[in-house]
């Protein structure tokens, strides 16, 4: 039992961690609330954890419900989060920023940005979305559910862990050290995305036609 509960936890971390990406969010992170005093970041940074954490869990307990609503087949779902994982990599790899400079100012100017733009659609956006979704799919016992909540909330730790640290970080790599790093984890997650649309490929055939992969 506690097997499984692991087996999901680590599973679901290790599969949201590379999308969500908090290390590519602090640098967003810091540069909405450079007009904000400490104590206010500090607060900001706990209530984007939180929406993370709300959203993610959300859409993981009513995934199943999405797919049958919809029709959906695990295989189409697994491209379709492939193909949202792999404009998301693209976009770190070619240093693309997630936010237009008019959004960018519009962000700056907002009291409150935990939820937009930080929680949607910088963090928990589409990929991670389909992403747990996707672990909806997977999991059959109470446990295994336990263990993917447990998983999404270890990762809204984090989270709150790098925006809460993340100054020094940039202090130290500077906007080149972090934009390189940014392409290096953009570059793993495109793979990611290939082998999500490759899993899904072979679903959609092993489903239309069970004798040909024999």
């Amino acid at each position: 039992m506690w097997q499984s509960l692991t087996y999901y936890l680590f599973g679901t971390l290790v599969a949201l961690f590379p999308i969500a990406n908090p290390m590519g969010a602090v640098v967003i992170f810091y540069s909405l609330t450079a007009d904000d005093s400490h104590r206010y970041r500090l607060k900001l940074a706990r209530k984007t954890a939180l929406n993370v954490i709300l959203v993610l869990v959300t859409f993981f307990l009513i995934g199943k419900l999405i797919l049958d609503l919809f029709g959906l087949s695990l295989g189409v779902l697994r491209i379709a989060g492939g193909l949202i994982v792999g404009h998301t990599a693209w976009e770190m790899v070619a240093a693309k920023r997630k936010l237009t400079t008019e959004e960018q100012q519009a962000a700056v100017d907002q009291e409150d940005i935990s939820f937009t733009p930080m929680a949607i659609p910088i963090i928990s956006g589409p990929g991670a979305i389909g992403v747990a979704i996707g672990q909806a799919t997977l999991v059959r016992e109470w446990i295994d559910y336990l263990g993917c909540l447990l998983g999404i909330g270890l990762l809204g730790g984090i989270v709150y862990l790098f925006l809460r640290l993340g100054e020094p970080m940039i202090e130290k790599l500077g906007e080149t050290g972090m934009g390189a790093m940014n392409r290096i984890l953009g570059f793993l997650i495109l793979a990611i995305s290939i082998q999500l649309i490759s899993n899904g490929t072979l679903e959609l055939i092993k489903n239309a036609a069970p004798n040909l992969l024999k």
